[in-house]
């Protein structure tokens, strides 16, 4: 779980803009460069290398 005084200041490492946090599949969604960053024990990725593209996580989610 990452705590809400961090989510305040995390932003997105390309755009500099608003990270929104999903908690159940643990990443940080920048809806403006449409990507998200992956969290690993609690720890957020955010390399700009690591981003992945939103489609990926919403294709994951439509087939479960």
């Amino acid at each position: 779980m990452i705590s809400p005084e961090l989510l305040e200041i995390l932003a997105c490492p390309k755009c500099k803009g608003d990270l929104i946090y999903h908690q159940e599949k643990q990443v940080l969604i920048c809806n403006q460069c449409k990507v998200y960053y992956p969290i690993e024990e609690d720890i957020p990725i955010l390399l700009i290398d690591s981003a992945k593209p939103l489609e990926e996580l919403q294709r994951d989610s439509e087939e479960r």
